[in-house]
């Protein structure tokens, strides 16, 4: 492996957008270390790029560092060019009840805010120094529904995705001294697992009159990790096909 391979950190890679992003960088070659509460599928460990994966539980404090000791321990003191903070949680009812502040579990949100919020704090510290000798990317992945009153996403969710991008803000002044770049990518409606039937009626509420494809938000993400964007630092841009804009 050469001494100029760029490698890329990333979190919740098992599905939906951290797996079509895993699959972008790696199509560029990057070196791709992954973490997720599951094991990687068997289609992608013959990805020759996809060189380690480890299955953590990022809302536990324990397995979070775990996870920054053993990757750290991969890059050892060569560099980290891109993190990517994918990992998220958002509680549903078993019903389609949207969770709000009256109906959703204190504890709940306090889980949430650990995945969602906590575990990209601790990861953009933990791997503060690989990231400036590589003078390297963070990507938040923050949500639309951070910005406005989601009908679906609980509350929690949403408060937790502005709370990440209040973070980008203060980690873009903070690690600009370390020559790292610090921005986030808010995605709308995306054709992921996570959207059922009920999101076909957002649909109308989007300038593009379709829903993005996860592809879509990979691209972003890696645009933002490359020299087009070296002066581009503290920003949110927003995959939404122009929902963000009602």
């Amino acid at each position: 492996m050469s001494a100029e391979r760029l490698t890329m950190v990333l979190t919740g890679a098992s599905r939906g957008i951290g797996h079509a992003t895993v699959k972008r960088f790696s199509e560029e070659g990057w070196r791709i270390i992954t973490c997720s509460r599951e094991t990687v599928p068997e289609e992608c460990k013959r990805d020759p790029n996809w060189t380690h994966h480890i299955t953590a539980d990022l809302s536990d404090a324990a397995d979070a560092d775990r996870f920054i000791a053993e990757a750290n321990g991969i890059i050892g003191e060569g560099a980290l060019q891109a993190l990517i903070n994918n990992a998220a949680v958002s509680p549903k009812t078993s019903f389609k009840e949207r969770l709000g502040i009256l109906n959703g579990d204190v504890d709940a949100w306090r889980d949430v805010f650990e995945l969602n919020f906590f575990a990209p704090l601790k990861l953009a510290r933990g791997f503060a120094k690989a990231l400036h000798r590589g003078q390297g990317s963070i990507v938040n992945i923050t949500s639309i529904a951070g910005h406005a009153i989601h009908p679906f996403a609980s509350s929690a969710y949403s408060t937790s995705k502005a709370a990440l991008s209040a973070l980008t803000r203060e980690l873009a002044v903070e690690f600009a001294s370390l020559g790292v770049r610090v921005n986030a990518v808010a995605p709308g409606e995306i054709e992921t697992g996570m959207i059922g039937p009920e999101y076909e009626a957002l649909i109308p509420r989007i300038p593009m009159h379709r829903m993005g494809r996860p592809e879509e938000v990979a691209a972003a993400v890696y645009r933002l990790c490359t020299a087009d964007f070296a002066y581009v630092t503290g920003t949110e841009i927003f995959v939404t096909g122009g929902q963000h804009l009602y």
